[in-house]
């Protein structure tokens, strides 16, 4: 009989969305006045909610999830938190995310098996091999081309390097840095992986959002800024800052 489907493990970058309270009635309002002012940034995007801010404050998960979808938000998961907390969320159908190999803290280890006898003169164990390091080229990702409205550029692990322009309605992401050879017209955001330190590097500087490591502006908060020009973006404490090339 022929295959049906296939399961594979993947390993997939998601925003994530912080909770500091569990009092909705002024998450959602908040969340709402600030799409408004970057319209289509996360439509329809899928995000983790993330618990470990909260402390033993309780959620009301159905009336979070109504208020994200709402606003256009997919929600598909939750991390950290308590096991109050986690268990209500997936009452409400929202799972507990965790990252790629590490262990459920619910789950009990199986029994211990015992350990066979050991022969009276074993064999030397091989050295375990050393690793290779890790190519340059792997830690970046080179667009050639422009990127159009409507399409989505990650790279996952990486900097991000666009030779071309990022049209309006576009929008590249890095764990790293972003560098666009060319006009930045669309959102740009650096830093996914939560690095702070990464940057923003834009030959005509022109966007409708930029952020890094979560905090972000958009193009109405821009002013005084070197709109039309070269530019790098960078994040001091809490703020972004920008600077002319050159």
């Amino acid at each position: 009989m022929p295959e049906s489907f296939r399961l594979r493990a993947s390993n997939y970058s998601l925003l994530t969305l912080r909770l500091l309270t569990g009092r909705i009635e002024e998450v959602l309002p908040a969340l709402g006045d600030q799409f408004q002012k970057a319209p289509g940034f996360l439509r329809f995007a899928p995000i983790a909610i993330g618990l470990d801010e909260l402390g033993d404050d309780r959620v009301d998960f159905p009336a979070l999830i109504q208020g994200l979808r709402a606003l256009e938000i997919l929600p598909i998961g939750v991390t950290g938190g308590t096991q109050m907390q986690r268990a209500a969320a997936a009452g409400a159908g929202l799972p507990t995310l965790r990252p790629a190999g590490q262990k459920e803290t619910e789950v009990q280890a199986p029994a211990p098996v015992a350990a066979p006898p050991v022969a009276m003169n074993p064999p030397p164990a091989a050295p375990a091999p050393t690793p290779a390091p890790l190519a340059a080229a792997a830690r970046t990702l080179v667009v050639e081309q422009n990127i159009r409205a409507g399409q989505r550029v990650h790279a996952q692990g990486a900097d991000l390097v666009v030779i071309g322009t990022v049209n309006a309605g576009a929008e590249v992401i890095a764990d790293g840095n972003v560098h666009i050879y060319g006009a930045l017209r669309g959102r740009a955001v650096a830093g996914a992986g939560d690095d702070g330190e990464a940057r923003i590097f834009a030959q005509i500087f022109d966007p409708e959002l930029v952020a890094i490591a979560g905090f972000y502006a958009v193009r109405d908060g821009l002013s005084g800024t070197p709109i039309g020009r070269g530019a790098i973006v960078r994040l001091e404490g809490e703020q972004l800052r920008f600077s002319p090339i050159g």
